[in-house]
């Protein structure tokens, strides 16, 4: 691991190149933008120099970040604004919180043994803004962007949908103009808090104090085949994607890591989150900017201490509890009764879970939304992190990335951190998982362990 001296060059803000109108100062947040207790969405985006462009070419690069940042922020408007209170952003124009600092490392040091808990260095986490931009230069000439937008305004899908708009605005040659698409409020709108208030009986649930850990794993083109292939033993398994065959597989031994640390079997329950964006009919923009997204849940009832919960099963109740968010799901989430489908969900979420009945672990995936095709006009990024979430108060998550190769799943899990040391240490699971490799290596070699 390597040591990181990190030093702040420059703190202001870039605000939109063109005024926010009058009309549009107010902006609505919409009902599912309640659901999210987490204050950020982070990514960071890593670039080598590969070109070996000279100091002053680089320069010109940090310009253009800031100018690009300037011109799309005039059309993601709210991202400059400042939240008013849980149900709107006054599009003040106040603009995005921008750091750059100087990194007296080469990024490839970094990036042949990275070290997730340095991560959020490189990431403005502190402030207040909706939109926080931290661009780091090493010394090298490679950037590392660190993206912090609230979550109260965008998933991971939006948050993709502005690093695409930020990218071509950067990139000369691009003719594609990206324009977001602020519906969600009108889909599903937002009058009162009641919402909030229901989801927080649940977060509160799942939320523990503890001594939490974030590592990286990864499953290459491989091990996802075979786990693929070993669900679908089971007769009411068909074709799962890879997100559902290996949720289930970490769920699996995540469940086992609380069993053995604990001396007894607990019952456990999953959330995935779900887009509704394709889900809707007719489908939502794919443009749409919002938390536009659903949580399935699948349960795992304790069973006796000698049987043991295959994989089959689990890919089954989770394949299924997606399945349900379909066309006719969305729309009831949009009707009069929203409230009390949503309100149940929640209320049946806490009540499984409080105290401690039962183990909670939460999924997303961020794969397949393109945050490598993220071309400023000097390349693609070399990797694309989430951050480290080793603290105190937090709850057992899952976040799964694609690699650079786009075959293969990172997987970043926060876990108590002596159930992680179980985890990382079990042999089945080792079988099929990769410890933080280096990014450069993903895809060039198969792992080097049995299956």
């Amino acid at each position: 691991m390597i040591t990181m001296d990190i030093e702040t060059i420059s703190k202001e803000r870039i605000k939109p190149s063109s005024p926010t109108p009058n009309h549009l100062r107010n902006f609505k947040l919409c009902l599912l933008d309640q659901l999210i207790p987490a204050p950020y969405a982070p990514i960071v985006l890593y670039y080598p120099n590969s070109d070996s462009a000279p100091h002053a070419q680089v320069l010109k690069r940090l310009l253009l970040l800031k100018q690009s940042l300037s011109e799309i922020l005039t059309r993601f408007y709210p991202l400059s604004g400042t939240i008013k209170d849980d149900l709107s952003i006054d599009c003040d124009d106040q603009g995005a919180y921008y750091i750059t600092t100087r990194i007296k490392s080469h990024l490839f040091e970094f990036l042949e043994h990275p070290d997730i808990h340095l991560i959020n260095r490189f990431l403005s986490l502190e402030g207040t803004s909706v939109t926080n931009i931290q661009i780091n230069l090493f010394e090298c000439g490679g950037i590392a962007i660190g993206v912090c937008i609230s979550h109260r305004i965008l998933d991971g899908t939006a948050l993709s949908i502005f690093l695409k708009g930020w990218a071509t605005a950067a990139f000369a040659s691009s003719k594609e103009v990206v324009y977001p698409d602020f519906s969600a409020s009108s889909l599903f709108p937002a009058n009162d808090l009641r919402l909030k208030n229901g989801s927080m009986s649940m977060w509160g649930a799942v939320f523990k104090k503890g001594e939490f850990i974030t590592k990286r794993f990864v499953f290459d083109s491989l091990a996802i085949e075979k786990l693929k292939e070993m669900a679908t033993t089971c007769s009411s398994v068909r074709h799962p994607t890879r997100v559902e065959a290996i949720s289930a597989f970490i769920w699996k031994y995540a469940m086992a890591a609380s069993e053995k640390k604990r001396g007894s079997k607990k019952a456990s329950l999953i959330t995935h989150i779900v887009n509704l964006r394709k889900r809707a009919a007719p489908n939502f923009s794919e443009h749409s900017i919002g938390n536009l997204i659903w949580m399935a849940g699948a349960k795992c009832n304790s069973v006796k201490n000698n049987e043991t919960i295959g994989l089959p099963s689990l890919v089954h109740q989770l394949t299924k509890s997606i399945s349900k968010i379909d066309a006719d799901y969305v729309k009831k989430l949009r009707s009069t009764e929203a409230s009390l489908v949503m309100y149940k969900h929640f209320k049946e979420i806490g009540e499984f879970v409080s105290n401690g009945s039962a183990d909670y672990f939460g999924f997303t995936s961020w794969c397949k939304l393109g945050f490598y095709d993220a071309d400023f006009g000097w390349g693609k990024p070399v990797w694309v992190s989430s951050m480290d979430s080793s603290i105190p108060f937090f709850m057992n998550l899952i976040v799964l990335m694609d690699t650079r190769c786009g075959t293969g799943i990172e997987a970043w899990i926060t876990l108590d951190e002596q159930e992680m040391s179980i985890l990382e240490n079990n042999q089945e699971f080792q079988a099929f998982t990769l410890l933080n490799p280096s990014p450069l290596n993903i895809g060039h070699a198969s792992m080097k362990h049995s299956r």
